[in-house]
């Protein structure tokens, strides 16, 4: 929750440096249920035939869409660059099959060390590898 509230607070419109993986998938898990609380609202609204509900719903809904469009663009436009690709790489996505490549790319490690976006956001003090004792 606290990586989801940080890309709203602190790297709303930041389309600059890198992305890890962890912020990547962690801001995408709590915009999900984010989403599944709004649809669930309006759901039950539309089923109880409640036209304050459904309208509560339908608006949560909106908020969150409207509200978390930015900030999803730019942690997508970070996470590529830390694979070292080009934000505009993200409109591949638009494409049927062909924006596969982006999730995979989105799944992927990014570069180690410095790339031609920024510092390697993991800071040369994890460990690169599961099992290893060496640090990057």
């Amino acid at each position: 929750m606290e990586i989801f509230l940080d890309v709203l607070k602190n790297k709303y419109a930041d389309f600059e440096g890198r992305a890890r993986r962890k912020e990547y998938w962690t801001y995408v898990l709590f915009l999900l249920l984010a989403f599944l609380l709004a649809y669930f609202i309006l759901l039950i609204g539309i089923a109880l035939e409640s036209t304050i509900i459904g309208g509560l719903g339908g608006i949560l809904v909106g908020v969150v869409g409207l509200g978390t469009f930015i900030p999803s663009l730019a942690v997508a436009v970070r996470r590529l660059h830390d694979t070292n690709r080009s934000g505009w790489f993200y409109l591949l996505g638009i494409i049927p099959l062909v924006g596969l490549i982006v999730l995979v790319w989105f799944c992927t490690e990014g570069t180690k060390g410095a790339n031609d976006f920024g510092p390697d956001p993991k800071g040369g003090n994890e460990i690169s590898e599961i099992g290893s004792d060496d640090l990057v």
